[in-house]
């Protein structure tokens, strides 16, 4: 088995799209440019900020090959891989190519609502059918479940493979009933920007950012900061993203992040229905952050 740190900074990444709303790919290796030259740790490729579920399987494949040969092995590559369905998304799994992807990303199961036995047994099958290291994601918010400490522990210990979560519940208590409770070598990462810093000081060890398309050096420095224990540092820098951190999700992701990377010159302001592009008023109110910020 391939080992994989996930300590650090690793970038929930966009997919740009152009203005008839295809697929960007100069945008994307900008945008993957911008992250590695800020200094992040890994990338999220295909993970729930790209919009994977509007993307065509050809899509998703060309988003992934270019990932590859784009970052050079500079960094490593984790790839998004969940859905609902735990039978196809082991189907999936197995018929995938792992050449050059360090580990998968997999969210909960979203909208049929599973009890922890559910996604007890949906997640230890994905963790026996992957090839490499499998990140659980917990998002309740999307998700409409939350996967329980007790049930994160308990894949924690019985599997192997799964060698942590990216928790995004917001629920600190639960959060550091894990982190209390964890087996060595699984890690806790936060899933949401603007609790980096609180995770990190009861023992997460990084996160999986949407800030981080836009500002990579200022998070990879918060959160090295903060892996060094020295929180004096980390927490300005906090103190100074997290405006930007809550007006990008306003109006939901990566509608708000999207909207500041067009700003930045780095990608169109282009997001696929359900999704509608930044109101006027988020996009001056992003710019001016934005202005604050640099």
């Amino acid at each position: 088995m391939k080992e994989f740190n996930i300590k650090g900074t690793g970038v929930a990444m966009v997919t740009p799209f152009d203005k008839q709303g295809n697929v960007d790919l100069t945008s994307f290796g900008k945008l993957i440019n911008h992250c590695i030259e800020g200094g992040c740790d890994y990338l999220v490729c295909l993970g729930t900020t790209s919009e994977y579920p509007t993307l065509s399987q050809k899509e998703m494949f060309a988003v992934k090959e270019f990932t590859i040969e784009c970052v050079e092995n500079r960094v490593p590559i984790v790839l998004g891989m969940g859905g609902n369905d735990t039978r196809e998304l082991i189907n999936k799994i197995t018929k995938y190519d792992y050449t050059n992807i360090a580990a998968i990303l997999s969210v909960a199961p979203f909208y049929n609502k599973p009890n922890q036995k559910g996604l007890y047994t949906h997640f230890s099958q994905v963790a026996n059918s992957s090839p490499v290291p499998v990140i659980i994601y917990n998002v309740p918010g999307r998700t409409g479940s939350n996967l329980n400490a007790e049930t994160t522990l308990q894949l924690a210990e019985e599997c192997n493979n799964i060698i942590g979560i990216k928790e995004a519940s917001g629920n600190m208590n639960q959060c550091m009933e894990i982190l209390r409770c964890k087996p060595k070598g699984f890690n806790v990462i936060s899933g949401e920007d603007a609790l980096t810093v609180p995770l990190m000081s009861v023992g997460a060890k990084g996160v999986i950012s949407v800030t981080a398309n836009a500002f990579p050096k200022q998070v990879s420095d918060m959160v090295n900061y903060c892996l060094k224990d020295n929180f004096k540092k980390a927490i300005p820098i906090h103190n100074a993203l997290l405006p930007f951190t809550n007006a990008i999700f306003e109006e939901g992701n990566p509608v708000g992040i999207k909207s500041a990377l067009k700003t930045l010159g780095i990608t169109n302001n282009v997001v696929r229905l359900p999704l509608t592009e930044a109101s006027k008023s988020l996009s001056n109110k992003i710019q001016s952050i934005i202005n604050d910020i640099k």
